[in-house]
């Protein structure tokens, strides 16, 4: 028997089989490279402290995995013996829908994917990664 679906629960919608265009990539790997550099990098890294007692950003960047745009961060581990000096944290998932269009979530604290938008065009999700406290650091 198969199992009912709650209607009144939210379920993410589910990505396209087709293939991501690879002018498209292009254009979504140059606009969110633009985004890090000119607006996350300058907000969120800061210089080393000097008796750091916590977990601290050095550097943010993007990259592909399969058909979905991962913004990640690379935090510094503090203290006097890390087992790993750093660690990467991904915190916005561009998922590629289709048409041009992408599906857009970020990292819950839980370690889950929640997905907040769909069916934006690169322009709005680059805005939203931008001005949505969803997306901080």
């Amino acid at each position: 028997m198969p199992k009912e679906i709650n209607p009144w629960a939210m379920y993410p919608r589910k990505t396209s089989t087709a293939s991501l265009p690879e002018a498209l990539k292009m254009e979504v790997t140059s606009r969110a490279n633009e985004l890090i550099e000119i607006v996350l990098k300058p907000k969120y890294i800061q210089p080393p402290p000097e008796n750091p007692q916590f977990n601290y950003i050095v550097d943010i960047y993007g990259k592909w995995y399969h058909k979905a745009f991962y913004f990640s961060a690379e935090y510094r581990v503090a203290g006097p013996n890390p087992i790993e000096p750093s660690f990467e944290a991904k915190f916005a998932r561009m998922q590629y829908a289709r048409n041009r269009r992408f599906h857009l979530s970020f990292m819950r604290h839980t370690g889950q994917w929640i997905q907040l938008y769909t069916d934006l065009t690169v322009d709005e999700c680059i805005e939203t990664i931008r001005d949505d406290p969803y997306f901080s650091l």
